[in-house]
């Protein structure tokens, strides 16, 4: 009998699926026992069963200029309830204390005065606006929808990797791989209690509506797109399209004395709530950039009056550059009076002299980012770096420290990946998605895992050849109901023989992170 996993060599990092060779974790065992049986050809014709259904369905991406189906590896990505747990506890504790940072900075500004933060850090970042001064939610929220990247360390720790409240994407895929893997392999789900994706459009169009301004009953609810040229158009579309809202552009939208409105066949329509989904440069050409043609001119000042919701929030990227980054540990210590669930990679501020001096004499031992790069853009991993690259990067951190932060190199880890026809290890991340209603941070079970498909990458974007996993969120095993004894006078519970009695006395023992 075949068997794929026989070729399969484990790399010099966690492995998601294998403790050891040919012995999977415990969350795998099903998994491994449906596919053990299957050859290289059956994966590989199933494979391509996947890429002409995301053809036909429009799921596609821009690489190289030439549009593709969106990668995605037949063998998913598996969590546990109680890892999913310590993920879920993380993000809302990241996500709450950057809601507050960001009151703080566009309002009274205590983390600045007491010296938490420095001051000169978000005066100098390129999100930090003006413009959002003034502008109070009505719940409050800023950050109604977040991605937190995460990694596992070569110890098979999560460690937190960046913060996304801007316009966080990729939720699209979360839910179009789970449609079309329960088409294709539903005999992959047989035996596994996975966690549903596709609560996803109901919470966000709950949270949506939880932002609108006060008094408005029955809110009026758009996607504000660039358009169709944009390389997440197909997100926006099929967003709106679960959700029933209307999809616009910045042309279908006027604002007249501090209100917004739509244009419609029927008149022009009140609008309350914009999950908009262009960037603050090009949002609104009165308050950024004026050429812009993709925006409405005077949405910002509705904002601020109070009669228009936007979400995500204008400035919201002050929050996640990634130099601010390094300080999110001590900003949740500030704010919430507690340690972080999950820490983050090791990082050097390259603004600090001493440490700039360090890293740029062992360039080619770390990872260098700039601190408002986006898709993997602009990164150098320095122990694959040539020296003409080490040489300009060099360059450009004397040039522009405060552009650049330093990380130590972090073997992701890996999962078995269908490369061809056969399985290889490949590193992945995962981007849990959160949305927050003002009452509640709820995560979407799983979230994107991305996989960086060249042997060896560490880049996972989808713009630098990445692909995708289907997540699987394993459910809690139900409680077992205590068995009752026959001839008792109540039921009596039993104990199996191999679970020992409570301790009653006074010690406790400590939880573990």
């Amino acid at each position: 009998m075949a068997d794929i996993f026989d070729s399969y060599t484990m790399a010099r990092a966690w492995d998601e699926m294998f403790a050891a060779p040919g012995q999977p974790r415990p969350p795998y065992l099903s998994l491994f026992a449906t596919l053990q049986p299957l050859s290289g050809n059956d994966l590989r014709f199933r494979a391509d069963q996947l890429a002409r259904v995301f053809t036909d369905r429009g799921v596609t991406f821009a690489y190289a200029g030439e549009e593709r189906p969106f990668p995605l590896d037949l063998i998913p990505r598996i969590i546990d309830a109680a890892e999913w747990d310590t993920v879920t506890r993380a993000v809302r504790q990241r996500v709450t204390a950057l809601e507050l940072f960001l009151a703080d900075v566009y309002g009274r500004g205590a983390v600045l005065d007491d010296g938490v933060v420095p001051r000169r850090l978000v005066t100098t970042s390129a999100h930090f606006h003006r413009s959002a001064f003034g502008i109070n939610p009505a719940n409050g929220v800023r950050v109604h929808i977040s991605g937190v990247d995460l990694v596992r360390d070569e110890a098979g720790a999560f460690r937190v990797l960046e913060d996304n409240l801007r316009i966080p994407s990729g939720v699209s895929y979360v839910i179009e791989n789970r449609r079309v893997m329960t088409q294709t392999l539903p005999t992959l789900f047989a035996d596994a209690r996975v966690s549903p994706v596709d609560d996803y459009p109901a919470r966000l169009l709950a949270a949506l509506r939880a932002a609108a301004p006060e008094g408005v009953a029955d809110p009026c609810v758009v996607v504000l797109t660039p358009g169709v040229y944009n390389a997440a158009y197909f997100e926006h579309a099929l967003l709106a399209r679960l959700m029933g809202v209307e999809l616009v552009e910045g042309r279908d939208l006027v604002c007249a004395g501090n209100r917004v409105r739509m244009r419609t066949t029927h008149g022009e329509q009140p609008v309350h709530v914009v999950y908009r989904r262009v960037d603050d440069d090009f949002l609104d050409p009165l308050h950024f950039r004026p050429d812009s043609v993709i925006g409405c001119p005077g949405i910002v000042n509705a904002a601020r009056a109070g009669n228009v919701a936007l979400a995500n929030a204008v400035g919201n990227g002050v929050a996640d550059d990634k130099l601010l980054y390094t300080y999110v540990p001590e900003l949740i210590r500030y704010y919430l009076h507690e340690p972080p669930v999950i820490p983050n990679v090791e990082t050097y501020r390259l603004d600090d002299d001493e440490v700039r001096h360090d890293v740029l004499d062992r360039l080619d031992t770390l990872v260098l980012k700039p601190v408002d790069g986006a898709g993997g853009k602009g990164i150098v991993i320095g122990p694959q770096a040539d020296e003409s690259t080490l040489d300009s990067l060099r360059a450009a951190v004397v040039a522009d420290p405060r552009g650049w932060i330093a990380q130590r190199p972090v073997a992701l880890s890996t999962s078995p990946t269908l490369i061809d026809d056969r399985v290889a290890p490949r590193h992945i991340d995962l981007r849990p998605f959160a949305i927050n209603d003002g009452d509640e941070i709820w995560l979407l079970p799983g979230g994107l895992t991305r996989v960086a498909l060249p042997e060896g990458a560490l880049v996972v974007n989808s713009s630098q050849g990445g692909g995708s996993k289907d997540t699987w969120v394993l459910a809690a095993e139900p409680a077992a109901s205590p068995t009752p004894l026959r001839g008792a006078t109540g039921p009596v519970e039993v104990i199996p023989h191999d679970v020992a009695p409570a301790d009653t006395g006074t010690g406790a023992l400590e939880g573990q992170q």
